[in-house]
């Protein structure tokens, strides 16, 4: 069996969306467990809609996701002499014919057609006509499909596939400025690269009998197929921005971990039994085109969010906390005067499903508190909380070492000492140092915020209840 040899083909007119990534990741993922080769190779015959910007971003993503190429990338656009010198070997040999048909000329013979209820197609008018020339009108060039038999090919998704040609057009392989089309130019490249595996997305299914007759005129091997399925949201629909299919580089500025987003994608659509939980070694391992659903997958945010959070919970502490000190740098936040970033990680990690969250829940480690939740306020930031603030503030001042035992201690002595319940105290505590009613445990949380700061948001919360005390009155 010759090497296997797969490829990624995106086209740099846009983002790199969730299921180009997929589809990157499953030609990847079986060109390494074949011990075979990952080739990247950019489309970009579109002069008009392609952009530098956009192939970095598909560099970028790519590397975020951990997909390493073996070749590439390699341009399209690098490659125009060769596609010319392909059209000119089928000219020669009757494979293809110049077409100078004018778009009202095509657009009449469709209205027309569609009239007559017949499926709206080229009617190869310059096919076979003797001197289809015309004074300043620049050709495109059509492939000669054959008119009899069937296209066959066996996808190791769909199973066999099988397409009559005389549902097929003469499809124009290279346009008037001499510039190929998709059909023939990904043929031509996957003929000079090798490609033994073509897995692609199912949206491509209909070209694949096209593409198939070129390889055939080439007198090339066809490649293996695997169409995978569309990714469609919950409510069925094809993926959109509402339903979350934004740019996989926009997943990362919301704090998506990588290998969160490389497990979830690879269980978009492929299983190997019931498992979730799959580490980069298990994938390679276990990835087989033969497990790949044919029905659509539907894109579940919930569910990145759930895998997310438990790869938040177990990421090295200290690949945390460089992330965590990046996106508060961003947000002009300083770390002066703070707890150690790492402390903070541990203590937070268990409650933040992306590293947003990570970083929302850790701010008022590092800032005073802005202003206090609306609710948490309301209900523990009352009169009766002044005199159980005010005690254990004073208790709090007199602590030499402050640690969380020694924290946790005088919250108790507190409690005992004005015949209250711990909730009584904590709940105020809690929402006068962080501003909200939820944090990590209480001593934790009060000594990773600090003694000084502590002090200081109890004086501060103090004040706010005497203001609010005198609105009242």
């Amino acid at each position: 069996m010759a090497a296997v040899r797969t490829r990624f083909a995106p086209s740099p007119t846009g983002y790199l969306h969730i299921g180009g990534m997929r589809t990157a990741l499953f030609a990847w993922l079986y060109a390494r467990h074949h011990g075979g080769v990952f080739v990247l190779r950019i489309e970009d015959t579109d002069r008009e809609r392609s952009t530098q910007a956009s192939v970095e971003v598909i560099m970028q993503g790519m590397s975020w996701i951990g997909l390493d190429y073996d070749e590439g990338p390699l341009f399209q656009s690098d490659r125009i002499d060769r596609y010319r010198e392909v059209l000119d070997q089928l000219l020669e040999q009757g494979l293809a014919y110049r077409c100078y048909c004018s778009q009202e000329e095509l657009d009449a013979v469709r209205e027309e057609q569609r009239a007559q209820n017949i499926k709206p197609r080229y009617n190869r008018k310059c096919r076979d006509a003797k001197n289809p020339s015309r004074p300043g009108v620049e050709p495109v060039i059509r492939f000669r499909n054959p008119l009899e038999g069937p296209v066959v090919f066996e996808d190791l998704v769909r199973g066999r596939i099988s397409i009559s040609n005389d549902e097929l057009d003469d499809l124009v392989i290279a346009r008037a400025d001499g510039t190929p089309t998709y059909n023939f130019a990904v043929v031509v490249d996957d003929i000079d690269m090798g490609i033994t595996h073509v897995i692609r997305g199912d949206d491509h299914v209909n070209n694949t009998p096209r593409q198939a007759n070129i390889f055939k005129a080439l007198d090339a091997p066809l490649p293996v197929f695997a169409h995978v399925p569309m990714i469609v949201g919950a409510d069925g629909q094809r993926l959109s921005k509402r339903h979350g299919a934004v740019s996989v580089m926009e997943y990362r500025d919301q704090g998506f971990l990588p290998e969160a987003m490389r497990n979830y994608l690879v269980r978009l659509g492929w299983s190997h039994g019931d498992q979730e939980i799959f580490s980069l070694e298990e994938m390679i391992e276990f990835f087989d085109l033969s497990r790949v659903n044919r029905a659509a997958s539907a894109f579940d945010q919930d569910k990145l969010r759930w895998l997310n959070q438990h790869y938040i919970k177990e990421a090295d502490g200290e690949r945390l906390a460089l992330l965590l000190c990046q996106r508060l740098r961003e947000l002009e936040v300083s770390l002066e005067g703070g707890p150690q970033p790492a402390a903070v990680v541990e203590a937070l990690r268990e409650r933040a499903q992306t590293l947003d969250e990570l970083v929302g829940k850790s701010l008022y480690f590092f800032q005073d508190v802005g202003e206090y939740d609306e609710g948490a306020a309301k209900k523990h930031l009352r009169p009766a909380a002044g005199p159980l603030l005010e005690d254990v503030r004073e208790r709090f001042a007199g602590v030499d070492q402050w640690a969380p035992e020694v924290i946790h201690a005088q919250l108790h002595a507190c409690v005992e000492a004005q015949g209250s319940k711990l909730g009584k105290v904590a709940q105020p505590l809690r929402v006068a140092v962080s501003g909200t009613a939820a944090t990590p445990p209480i001593d934790e949380t009060l000594a990773l915020v600090g003694k000084q700061r502590t002090l200081q948001r109890i004086d501060a919360a103090l004040a706010f209840i005497a203001a609010r005390a005198g609105q009242d009155a």
